[in-house]
């Protein structure tokens, strides 16, 4: 996962379904430089959400419930390369 675009991460799981998994691996993935706000809800009915912020303030949310940890990294990466991209041109 290209995490070097984050600035700000938002992530909401229930320690006790199967969204919790795929939530711990991405916070363990995340670079120091990210600000992250990390929240265990309490009710399995709660809204889960993982959601990134990128430094062009571009917003992207996933539910951990309805995906895999690869699934999200593909999904996140998708921004990140074009960030990439961006930046390999400025140079």
């Amino acid at each position: 996962m290209i995490t070097k675009y984050f600035t700000h991460a938002v992530v909401r799981f229930h320690p006790f379904t199967e969204g919790a998994r795929p939530a711990r691996i991405f916070l363990q993935r995340l670079p120091s430089s990210t600000k992250i706000d990390c929240k265990v809800v309490t009710k399995p009915t709660d809204k889960q959400e993982i959601k990134v912020t990128f430094k062009d303030k571009h917003v992207m949310s996933v539910d951990p419930t309805t995906m895999n940890f690869e699934d999200m990294t593909d999904y996140f990466n998708v921004h990140s390369r074009k960030l990439r991209i961006q930046d390999a041109i400025q140079d």
